[in-house]
């Protein structure tokens, strides 16, 4: 399964708080590569743009640029 056919994009008004999947919920192993990573992530996350992190809601949104999400989130998840 591609990246992109992984990942589900909905308006922040379409999710309720209680939906959102607490991001330090997420484990993830530091041996794997960064392909099984960046999976296991989409997997845990269930929607990478729109997360709790605590008490706090987080919604992502990305500016016009030629920077891919993937790029970026390889190169996020590649630190842990």
């Amino acid at each position: 399964m591609r990246f992109r056919e992984m990942c589900f994009v909905a308006e922040s008004k379409d999710i309720k708080n209680s939906e959102l999947t607490d991001i330090s919920t997420i484990k993830i192993n530091s041996n794997d590569s960064v392909e099984k990573k960046t999976k296991d992530f989409i997997e845990q996350i269930k929607n990478p743009y729109s997360f709790k992190c605590g008490a706090y809601e987080v919604n992502i949104k990305f500016a016009e640029t030629d920077k891919k999400l993937e790029d970026c989130l390889s190169n996020c998840i590649e630190t842990l």
